[in-house]
């Protein structure tokens, strides 16, 4: 059933896939990043705020943030870059079609296959942009198998997912790469993406940059994370709800 169905998705041309990337100097001071829209680095457009790590680590291991993997200001010039790709355009009609006909399971399907195509556009994106458009990684040859394992050089982390686990910094992601204008791709209220068949994140190329998991954070650092994002500090609570390792009530009464 889903060879059928991508053969109609390809052979019809059900969906369209769209993608923006973009690359703008930056330097990270403490825990967030600032993006220049300059080479001298005089003007920045925009500050990325990141979260980091509070857990209890060995003797030697940091708790990471992913300014970390952004050279500090004033140490060396650095860069980072940005994305958004989606292979959702033109699924709404025909979801809409499988539904009306009671055909949920086509309409599953349906989604799940552009789901699979977004994230294969984004790796294969992702590729382009070590090897050709950023550059850092020219001489990358990897295998399937080494590319599956995660093997080459640089991340892609994603608002919402654990290493940037707030969701809202998309926001700052899409007004940079002017997504909506370019492909069409809009985030909604709650900063989900639509179509849903879509990826978005930032390009870091760092040789040490990995995936982590912040886990869950301390007050001390929700209050510093609304001082940065000019939020409440109830705003920043109701947006970091999952992270909390405190109860706001418990600590509001005590």
């Amino acid at each position: 059933d889903a060879q059928a169905m991508l053969k109609k998705i390809v052979d019809e041309k059900w969906l369209t896939a769209r993608a923006v990337v973009g690359f703008w100097p930056a330097n990270s001071v403490d825990d967030d990043i600032l993006v220049f829209g300059d080479k001298a680095r005089k003007f920045p457009i925009e500050t990325l705020h990141t979260l980091r790590q509070q857990m209890a680590r060995d003797a030697g291991r940091a708790n990471l943030a992913l300014s970390d993997f952004i050279a500090p200001a004033g140490t060396a010039a650095d860069y980072i870059g940005g994305f958004a790709v989606t292979a959702g355009i033109g699924e709404e009609p025909h979801i809409k079609a499988f539904e009306a006909a009671k055909d949920d399971y086509s309409a599953i399907l349906l989604r799940a296959l552009a789901d699979r195509l977004a994230e294969a556009f984004a790796e294969r994106m992702h590729e382009k942009v070590r090897q050709d458009y950023w550059g850092y990684a020219g001489e990358e040859t990897l295998s399937n198998t080494d590319l599956i394992a995660e093997k080459y050089r640089g991340i892609r982390p994603a608002p919402g997912y654990p290493a940037q686990p707030e969701h809202s910094e998309k926001a700052t992601l899409f007004r940079l790469l002017d997504a909506e204008h370019k492909i069409g791709v809009k985030l909604t209220e709650s900063f989900a993406m639509w179509p849903g068949s879509s990826v978005s994140g930032f390009y870091y190329s760092h040789p040490e940059s990995r995936y982590f998991g912040v886990g869950k954070i301390e007050r001390d650092q929700v209050e510093d994370y609304a001082r940065r994002k000019n939020w409440t500090l109830a705003e920043a609570e109701r947006w970091l709800a999952p992270l909390l390792n405190y109860n706001p009530r418990e600590m509001d009464a005590a």
